[in-house]
C-alpha cells in the first residue's frame, strides 16, 4: 500500500486525469471524421482504460496492478508512434499533400498521437522512479 502521496503517486494520478482528457478530445476528433479507419477505435478504447489504471493505481499499489499498467504505458507509447505515423501519412493524402502548410493546421494532428507517447512515457517514469 502506499504510504503518504509521494511524487510517483500524483504523477500516476496525473497521467490517469491527462489520459481521461486527452481520451475526450480523441474521441471528438475521430467521431467527426466517421471513423474512416479501424485505427481510429484504438485510442477511443485504450485511454479511458489507461486512465480508469493510472487512477485506481494512484489509490492501490497492488504489483499485479502495477505489471498491468506497465504493459499498458509500453503499449501506448508503440501506439502513440503509429498513430503519429498514420496522421502524417493523412496530412499527405490532402489536396496539395505536404506542399500545403494548411494541411498541417487542419489535417490530422501530428502532435496529438505523440502525446500520448509523452504521456504514458510519463507513466513509466512514475512506475519505475521510486
Amino acid at each position: 500500500m502506499w504510504q503518504g502521496w509521494p511524487l510517483e503517486r500524483m504523477l500516476l494520478l496525473f497521467v490517469g486525469l491527462a489520459f481521461a482528457l486527452i481520451a475526450i478530445q480523441v474521441t471528438l476528433f475521430h467521431s467527426r471524421q466517421n471513423f474512416r479507419h479501424w485505427a481510429m477505435w484504438v485510442p477511443v478504447i485504450e485511454l479511458p482504460l489507461f486512465a480508469v489504471v493510472a487512477i485506481v493505481l494512484a489509490f492501490y499499489n497492488a504489483g499485479w496492478l502495477r505489471w498491468l499498467f506497465a504493459f499498458m504505458m509500453w503499449a501506448g507509447m508503440a501506439v502513440g508512434v503509429y498513430g503519429a505515423y498514420l496522421h502524417t501519412v493523412g496530412v499527405g493524402q490532402r489536396v496539395g499533400g505536404y506542399s500545403q502548410s494548411q494541411n498541417f493546421l487542419v489535417g490530422p494532428p501530428i502532435v496529438l498521437p505523440l502525446m500520448i507517447t509523452a504521456i504514458a512515457g510519463l507513466g513509466l517514469l512514475a512506475l519505475y522512479w521510486g
